[in-house]
């Protein structure tokens, strides 16, 4: 799940929340937070003044590192399509298990 809210700033803030109830193993926990903040690196140009949280789900873990870049790859494209003007509502988009 991702939850965004725009910020009066000029660059986008990454928070992650990955409990131990969402993806048991530690090695599998880090791997998704590796695999996320990367793909945020990538895209953090495009997406202007937002603060992020990303919610892992259970699931997440099975899922293959390409896998994990597409999913997160389109929740980036969505979020930069749907920058609101003056708005400081959150907003949520909801991707498979992200």
């Amino acid at each position: 799940m991702l939850l965004a809210r725009q910020n009066d700033l000029e660059y986008p803030r990454l928070g992650l929340v990955i409990g131990k109830k969402s993806i048991k193993l530690a090695v599998e926990r880090n791997r998704v937070k590796r695999q996320i903040r990367e793909s945020f690196r990538h895209h953090q140009d495009k997406l202007g003044g937002w603060d992020i949280v990303i919610i892992a789900r259970k699931g997440m873990a099975e899922q293959q590192n390409v896998e994990l870049a597409r999913q997160f790859g389109k929740l980036w494209k969505r979020l930069t399509n749907n920058q609101p003007a003056a708005s400081s509502q959150p907003t949520t988009a909801k991707g498979n298990d992200a």
